[in-house]
Order: structure tokens, then C-alpha cells, then sequence
């Protein structure tokens, strides 16, 4: 059977402002700006084989504008058309994009929006960006953040393992993990993949009736020296972490999340296994075995549970609660100790 995605290779955020959320980017986490067009900024880490890998465009609120993947081959593309128009779902084919070629849109039954392409200019920096590595699109950044290259997105559903399922069965994501609650038979995150990595797509149970949002998006850094560095300097400029440096038990990464201007959570990671099985079968985790920390030492803030855009009414798995329900009702994984 073809393989049809090859990996994540860029992300349109919205945000109520634009240049201010350009300016975080840039300036705080070291991302550099490649282009303009239509109102939408493009940013580059500097081991971005392509163009860029985040863009920026306006909106209300923030929240995923799309999430693009490159396939395997001009084949693969029509044939994950094919199989996604077969479910029933509409694509919309476009004949370029910045940067790259042909394309086709649709919306997961979740609400997600993704977007499919082959055709990709490749990025080759020249004069004082050009480096010493043959191998690498640019120069390493002088800034003391500067992720080498987008590394996932995870987003909010309703039904955690439906969403596992569809991805897999139409796109052929493999299904690594999963987190169910020690209290109740309640699936409340799956990492799926499109590679070796233990996931370049996650998914965490949406207790609201709103589709389509994100939960955070993820850099790589190439050292948890790098990652524990980035924390330092964030903090020294302004920046608050809102969970970590610790590492998680599934998929084994270093991680340390933090927000832009416009709230988007976002998260720096490093390390993590490799795993080529093609007949994995997925592993079963819980709060209580480590699943988000597996040094199973801390707690998880009520915070990291919100997703993008905003819920319209209070949920059950994001803050806004009666305060007299709290407790019982929300996150009892984040007691100490269980993450």
C-alpha cells in the first residue's frame, strides 16, 4: 500500500494582531521572516528545508488557519484525495501556494483544517546565511531560542480515538500511545505519526461543542541544554513558562511550553525515540504511569487544558467552572504526583 505523508511542514496560525505576534516570534523564540503576500507573514527556523514553517494571518482570535503535510510523491497526492473524497468529505484543489505547487484542502470531521502538497521549492540560504554544512538550509541562528525546525502540532477533539482512526485509516497515520484516565476508561490523548518520530500529531479530548482547535504547536532544539537555555532567556525577556522543563512519558521528549501575545500555546522539545516497527501496536498510558511527566513529580497547571480558539461555554476539560465543582469535576490527573 503507498505511503502517502512524508512529515509536517508548515502551520497558519490567525492572531488579532499580526505584528505583534511577528515580533514575539522574531525577536523572542528566533524565528526570521522569509515573506510577505496577501497579508500573511511566513517564518523560517533555520533548518527549514523549505521556505517557512509557521504563518501568521489575522483573525478574531487565536487559532489554526491549517495544517499543511507534504506526501511522498505527485502520486500520493492524488491518491489521499481520492481516499479523503471518498469519505465524503470536500477537497478543494489549488494549483500554488507560497512556495510550493499544487495543493488540495478539506476539513477532518473534527473541523481541522489541512492542506496536502508534493511540489515544494526547496530553501538554499546564500551570501552571510549561507553555512558551512552542506546539509543545512542556513546558517545556525545567533539567537539563544532559535528552533532548527517545526516538530508537531497537537489539537482539541471530541472523540480522541475516532480522530486517531480516520487519520489512519485515510492517511495512513500510525497510531503510537494513547492516556486513559486512571479514574474512568476515558481516552483523553493519542499521538499518531506520519514518520519514525513518536508523533508529529496529537490529539486531546475537546469537552466543548466548538470544532477545529488547536492545543499547541511544537518546535524542535537540537540539546535539552538548548531547550533549558530557552526557558532561561524567555524568562529573562518577559516570557512565562507555563509548563516544564520536564519530559514526557510518552514519546520520551524534553518539552517547555509557553505562550505568544495572542495566548497560542507553544512548546520547545527535544530528544525522544525513533521507532521504523511498521506493525507497532499502541501502547496504553496513564497519568498515574507518567504519561505527561514521567518524573511524576509535579503537577499539570489547569492552564495547559484550554485550546484555540476559546471555548464558547465552559467545558469539562478547560477552566471556567463553578469553583465549588472544580475540584471533582476537572483534571483529577493533575493531582501531585500523577501529571
Amino acid at each position: 500500500m503507498i505511503k502517502l505523508l512524508s512529515h509536517l511542514s508548515h502551520l497558519e496560525i490567525t492572531t488579532p494582531d499580526v505584528e505583534e505576534s511577528v515580533r514575539f516570534y522574531t525577536e523572542q523564540v528566533g524565528l526570521r521572516e522569509s515573506g510577505r503576500e496577501n497579508g500573511v507573514v511566513y517564518l523560517r527556523s533555520w533548518g527549514d528545508y523549505y521556505h517557512y514553517s509557521l504563518a501568521i494571518s489575522e483573525g478574531p482570535e487565536p487559532g489554526l488557519a491549517s495544517m499543511a503535510w507534504r506526501t511522498t510523491s505527485a502520486e500520493a497526492l492524488e491518491e489521499a484525495a481520492r481516499r479523503v473524497a471518498a469519505k465524503g468529505v470536500d477537497v478543494v484543489w489549488s494549483e500554488q501556494g507560497f512556495h510550493h505547487g499544487r495543493s488540495f484542502r478539506f476539513s477532518g470531521p473534527w473541523g481541522h483544517p489541512m492542506e496536502l502538497f508534493w511540489e515544494v521549492d526547496k530553501y538554499a540560504g546564500q551570501g552571510d546565511l549561507a553555512s558551512i554544512f552542506p546539509d543545512r538550509p542556513e546558517r545556525r541562528s545567533r539567537h539563544a531560542v532559535a528552533p532548527r525546525q517545526l516538530d508537531h502540532i497537537t489539537v482539541a477533539a471530541s472523540d480522541v480515538r475516532g480522530f486517531a482512526d480516520w487519520y489512519s485509516e485515510v492517511l495512513g497515520f500510525r497510531i503510537m500511545a494513547h492516556t486513559v484516565l486512571d479514574e474512568a476508561p476515558v481516552t483523553v490523548f493519542t499521538v499518531i505519526t506520519t514518520n519514525e518520530k513518536s508523533h508529529d500529531l496529537g490529539i486531546v479530548l475537546d469537552g466543548s461543542s466548538r470544532p477545529g482547535r488547536i492545543n499547541h504547536f511544537a518546535f524542535w532544539v537540537d540539546t535539552r541544554e538548548d531547550l533549558l537555555q530557552a526557558a532561561d532567556v524567555l524568562m529573562e525577556n518577559g516570557t512565562d513558562i507555563e509548563y516544564g522543563p520536564s519530559i514526557h512519558g510518552i514519546g520520551e521528549q524534553n518539552f517547555l511550553y509557553f505562550r505568544d501575545p495572542s495566548t497560542m500555546r507553544v512548546e520547545v522539545n527535544t530528544g525522544g525515540y525513533r521507532n521504523y516497527v511498521p506493525d507497532w501496536e499502541p501502547r496504553v498510558w496513564t497519568p498515574s504511569t507518567g504519561s505527561n511527566s514521567i518524573y511524576r513529580n509535579s503537577r499539570m497547571p489547569m492552564s495547559m487544558t484550554e485550546s484555540f480558539p476559546p471555548a464558547p461555554e465552559p467545558s469539562a476539560t478547560e477552566e471556567g467552572v463553578h469553583p465549588a465543582t472544580r475540584e471533582a469535576l476537572l483534571n483529577p490527573y493533575a493531582r501531585h504526583g500523577q501529571a
